[in-house]
C-alpha cells in the first residue's frame, strides 16, 4: 500500500519529463520551459501524494490516471508559453496538446462512471488540472486580447482565497451540470483564440462572453454559498429564578396585581 502510493504520483512525474523531452527534441525547448514543465510537475507529484494519503486511498484510479496524463499536457503548454514570453513558438503543437488536454476531460469523467471509481480526490484532480491548464492559456493569449484576460485563470483561485478569509464560503456546493459546461466553455474558447485564426474583434467576443459566463457561475455559487451559510445560534434569554413560596409560574408582578384585585363572592364584591 506504501508503495503504490509512493510510486503513482512519481509515474505521472516521468511522464512530464517524457513529454517535455518530446518537445525539446520537435520544436526546441529553453531552459525556462523546462524549468517550467519540471516544477508544474513536482508540485502535481507532492499534491497528489498528499491528497492520496488523506483520503487513505492506496493507488491511483483509472480515471485518475487519464487527469494525470491531461496534466502532463497541461504542463507541456505552460512550458510553451514560458517560451512564448522570450520568442515565437510551435503554436500549433500548443494548441494541439491544449486540445487534446480538453478532450481527455471528458474521458476522465466517462471512465469513472463506467469503472465505479468516482472519488473526491479525483474530482479534485480534475478541477485542478482544468483550472491551472486555463490559467496558462489566459498567460498565452494576454497578448492577444490584454492582460484583462488573466481575471479568468484567476477567478478560481480568488475563489478558494476568499474561502481562507470567510468561513461560509467553505461550504460544500451541491452538483451543478451548468457548471461543467463554464468550466469547458473556457478552455475551448481561450485555445481557439491562443489558435490564431480569429480577427481580433472576435476573438476579444468570445473571451468577453467566457468571462461573462464565468462570472455568472461563480457568482451563483457564491449566492448559493451565502444563502446556506451556518448563522450563529441566539443566545438564550435569562430567565428571572421564582420567588422561594411560590408556585411555578406565579410571579411576583402577578402576585401583587392579583392582592390589590378585591375579592368576589357570588358575583358581587365583598
Amino acid at each position: 500500500m506504501v508503495s503504490a502510493v509512493r510510486t503513482d504520483p512519481f509515474a505521472g512525474a516521468i511522464l512530464q519529463v517524457g513529454v517535455l523531452a518530446a518537445l525539446a527534441g520537435t520544436v526546441g525547448l529553453s531552459a525556462y520551459g523546462w524549468l517550467a514543465g519540471l516544477l508544474f510537475g513536482v508540485v502535481t507529484v507532492a499534491a497528489l501524494g498528499y491528497g492520496l494519503r488523506r483520503s487513505g486511498a492506496d493507488r491511483l484510479g483509472p480515471a485518475d490516471w487519464v487527469t494525470l496524463t491531461r496534466a502532463t499536457l497541461a504542463g507541456g503548454v505552460a512550458a510553451l508559453t514560458v517560451d512564448s514570453f522570450r520568442g515565437p513558438i510551435a503554436v500549433p503543437v500548443l494548441v494541439v496538446l491544449a486540445a487534446v488536454a480538453l478532450s481527455l476531460d471528458w474521458v476522465d469523467g466517462q471512465v469513472a462512471r463506467r469503472t465505479g471509481t468516482t472519488s473526491a480526490l479525483g474530482a479534485r484532480f480534475d478541477m485542478e488540472v482544468d483550472s491551472f491548464l486555463v490559467l496558462v492559456l489566459c498567460g498565452y493569449v494576454a497578448d492577444q486580447v490584454g492582460a484583462w484576460v488573466l481575471v479568468i485563470g484567476a477567478m478560481r483561485y480568488v475563489f478558494l482565497a476568499a474561502g481562507w478569509a470567510l468561513p461560509w464560503m467553505r461550504g460544500s456546493l451541491p452538483p451543478r451540470y451548468w457548471r461543467k459546461v463554464v468550466a469547458a466553455t473556457q478552455g475551448i474558447a481561450l485555445t481557439v483564440v491562443a489558435a490564431g485564426v480569429l480577427p481580433r474583434p472576435l476573438a476579444l467576443a468570445v473571451v468577453f462572453g467566457a468571462l461573462a459566463l464565468l462570472v455568472e457561475s461563480f457568482g451563483r455559487d457564491v449566492g448559493w454559498l451565502w444563502r446556506h451559510r451556518v448563522r450563529p445560534a441566539l443566545p438564550a434569554a435569562p430567565v428571572s429564578p421564582a420567588p422561594v413560596g411560590h408556585r411555578s409560574g406565579w410571579t411576583p408582578d402577578a402576585h401583587v396585581l392579583a392582592a390589590r384585585q378585591p375579592a368576589e363572592v357570588g358575583g358581587r364584591r365583598r
